[in-house]
């Protein structure tokens, strides 16, 4: 086994403890490292860095979550303490939701060591963690659970969780071929200021909220469709951008499919949102991926979050060279 140490003071006494980031943000980078191992990505390698390096600060718990939205998002959390280690950590922390969403909180972090798996100890954690996000007034706890995860997802399930909808994440890497354009494309304009309302109704039927929105913390909400002058000047300082390409039907108030792309100077790869109604599956979709590819995709690196029972989606994403990288189950609990 791996020792992960923790201070004399926070070991002071086994089982559940909230999370002191003074003394524990070392140990559970190493914790984290070791339960999520199978499969961390590079944004979990480069989190786990940014723990290691706020562990050396000499600096206080005040300071650490002022200067870092990952501290921040720990802080509220808790660990178990077993043998004088940290084995096991959850993070709770509110969602920032918009409007009447604002009271939803996210769960994440669920580990515990590989040598006191089994234990109860996971199931602890998250009863700790539901019982804070009703003190604390919450409506509902949001997390995401790897798809081949079934060991979790029962733990959830017994909960009182509830499975939302399955999400792949894609990537299509720059430099492979740039695919030939699509003879007989459907007619793909920009989206005009005022068809907010039209992008958002095809929204509402692709990505009912009640089934999670547009993907991970990203709810169905109008702020999302309706860019306002303030998100404008916003994206002008901090140098993102964002395309909104859209299909138009017949009738000039209703989009049948759409297609965001967003970039952004320090992003390193442009996120992609692709919108269609459910009759122009495999006819629209590979349109607007065929404009953004042989657009987009010879410079950076092209990424998608899509829902993972768009199985003809996934299909034509795979013909333009996009991989899967992620599967994961995006589950709910409503509090009480």
């Amino acid at each position: 086994m791996t020792d992960i140490p923790i201070s004399d003071d926070a070991a002071a006494s086994n089982g559940l403890r909230p999370v002191n980031l003074r003394t524990d943000l070392g140990a559970l980078a190493d914790l984290l490292e070791i339960a999520f191992a199978s499969s961390i990505d590079g944004g979990g390698r480069s989190a786990i860095r940014e723990m290691r390096y706020l562990s050396r600060m000499s600096v206080g718990l005040n300071v650490l979550q002022n200067i870092s939205e990952l501290a921040q998002g720990m802080s509220l959390g808790y660990v178990w303490v077993q043998d004088s280690r940290i084995i096991g950590n959850v993070s709770v922390y509110p969602a920032n939701a918009p409007g009447d969403l604002a009271k939803a909180w996210i769960i994440a972090n669920v580990a515990v060591h590989p040598d006191y798996q089994r234990r109860g100890i996971a199931l602890r954690l998250m009863q700790a963690s539901q019982d804070m996000i009703r003190r604390q007034g919450g409506s509902k706890a949001i997390l995401q659970v790897d798809a081949d995860n079934h060991g979790a997802q029962a733990l959830y399930r017994r909960l009182g969780f509830i499975e939302e909808r399955a999400w792949i994440t894609w990537r299509r890497s720059p430099g492979i071929t740039r695919p030939p354009q699509m003879p007989a494309a459907p007619y793909i304009t920009r989206r005009r200021g005022n068809e907010w309302q039209a992008e958002y109704r095809l929204a509402e039927r692709v990505f009912p909220i009640e089934r999670g929105g547009l993907g991970w913390l990203r709810p169905l909400h109008v702020g999302l469709f309706r860019h306002t002058l303030a998100q404008r000047l916003s994206d002008w300082l901090n140098l993102r951008s964002l395309e909104r390409l859209i299909i138009r039907a017949e009738n000039p108030a209703e989009l049948l499919a759409a297609l965001w792309i967003e970039s952004g100077f320090l992003s390193g790869s442009s996120q992609l949102t692709l919108i269609v109604h459910p009759d122009y599956a495999g006819v629209y979709d590979e349109a607007l991926l065929n404009t953004a590819v042989r657009r987009f995709g010879a410079s950076l690196p092209l990424m998608l979050e899509h829902p993972a029972d768009h199985t003809t989606t996934g299909a034509i994403l795979r013909r333009y060279g996009f991989l899967p990288r992620r599967e994961v189950l995006h589950m709910r609990w409503d509090a009480r």
